[in-house]
């Protein structure tokens, strides 16, 4: 289990001191499962379960299975299609129809950098908008 252990805090890019905060255990007590020392009891075993819900209780215990419950996790930008459920595959929203955009419906900004927005009247406006860049930051702009 020590091993598991392991690629858990790698993969989570976790220290065993974080994980000992985490779950509420002593950081020496894992640093003494980490060394082969010590096994883990029951109660460490449940407090982690507990905690990562996402864990596969099998792989934790035995090594049997994925890491994860849901062995696939699906990524923010990948689209998931209707051959993973059994159908045919979606086209991304991208490719979906949309309706044509005239030059009247795009606000114009005189500052400069700004792009222009396509505006759509609706009920509802827009209360925020996230960007997402490939260095895994992301940015926030609240329109009003």
């Amino acid at each position: 289990m020590k091993e598991r252990l392991l690629e858990f805090l790698r993969t989570e890019n976790k220290s065993s001191a974080q994980l000992a905060e985490d779950i509420g255990v002593q950081a020496s007590g894992i640093s003494h499962i980490l060394s082969g020392r010590n096994n883990p009891s029951l109660d460490f075993v449940l407090k982690m379960l507990e905690k990562y819900q996402f864990i596969s209780t099998d792989w934790l215990l035995f090594g049997k299975g994925s890491m994860y419950k849901d062995a696939k996790m699906q990524n923010l930008f990948e689209y998931e299609t209707e051959k993973d459920r059994g159908s045919e595959k979606m086209q991304p929203e991208t490719e979906q129809i949309r309706p044509d955009i005239e030059f009247k419906d795009i606000v114009k900004s005189d500052k400069p950098g700004d792009h222009a927005i396509p505006v759509e009247k609706s009920a509802s406006d827009v209360i925020k908008i996230v960007w997402f860049y490939e260095n895994n930051s992301f940015k926030e702009f609240f329109p009003r």
